[in-house]
């Protein structure tokens, strides 16, 4: 379904479900705006002004009003209804996959600053490394990301993941996503932030097999060498670097 209805490129798990989800309401509510549209003009041309012709006023048609009233309303419940489960795949954390990665991004104006667990596999210890406007995953594996904001409220987007989840002060909030193609993508935000929201952008880079080993071991390497010291390799022991199965699976 990529490109389909000039939609972006989709590199997530779940986003076929949402596209689908997307092109139902799209044809639902487009045949619903052709027919109204439709009906105005039929009606502006018959009851257009004629010499001798007087206006007729009218308080409408109730029965007329039921109808479309309970049309409606029905139409919305069967989409909530579809939609449900989705939803909750995507936004209950209860519902998440096991993660293979687990980051905190966090939000100020107007930057994405991402956090990233050293070669313990966890956050909120030493050897965490941040990243500004820098996102750095595996493919094919699930992670779990905590958005919090500094400042205002922010929108974490990832379009090619169909992601948007708010950043709110305050508050702590979970998402998920799991590529499934490598490449460079962009980080945006999907909330007016502030005079800078036009440039709050960052990259997403999807690393495939041993590539996202490799950076991750450099920057595992980095901190250690920062710090005066030198870092085990994550996930394993000696001096060969772990292969991208374990090192994705370790970090969590």
């Amino acid at each position: 379904m990529d490109g389909f209805w000039r939609l972006p490129q989709n590199i997530a798990t779940f986003g076929g479900d949402i596209d689908r989800m997307f092109i139902i309401i799209a044809w639902i509510t487009g045949i619903v705006f052709v027919a109204v549209e439709a009906l105005l003009l039929f009606y502006l041309i018959k009851y257009r002004g004629k010499p001798g012709r007087k206006a007729v006023f009218t308080h409408g048609n109730s029965r007329l009003e039921i109808i479309w009233t309970t049309a409606t309303a029905l139409i919305v419940v069967v989409i909530g209804i579809m939609s449900r489960g989705l939803w909750l795949d995507i936004k209950d954390p209860r519902r998440f996959p096991e993660p293979g990665l687990e980051l905190r991004i966090t939000a100020k104006q107007f930057e994405w600053n991402v956090t990233y667990p050293g070669a313990d596999g966890q956050l909120d210890t030493a050897d965490d490394f941040v990243k500004r406007n820098q996102l750095h995953v595996p493919v094919n594996v699930p992670v779990k990301v905590d958005l919090e904001s500094e400042d205002v409220i922010h929108s974490f987007y990832l379009p090619e993941l169909r992601l948007k989840q708010d950043a709110v002060p305050g508050m702590t909030i979970e998402a998920w996503f799991e590529a499934t193609e490598p490449g460079a993508y962009t980080v945006g935000c999907a909330e007016l932030c502030g005079l800078g929201h036009y440039r709050m952008r960052g990259s997403m880079t999807v690393y495939a097999g041993t590539e996202w080993d490799t950076w991750y071991q450099q920057e595992i390497q980095a901190v250690a060498a920062a710090a005066g010291g030198a870092a085990p390799l994550a996930g394993v022991e000696g001096d060969a670097a772990p292969p991208a199965d374990v090192a994705a699976a370790h970090v969590h």
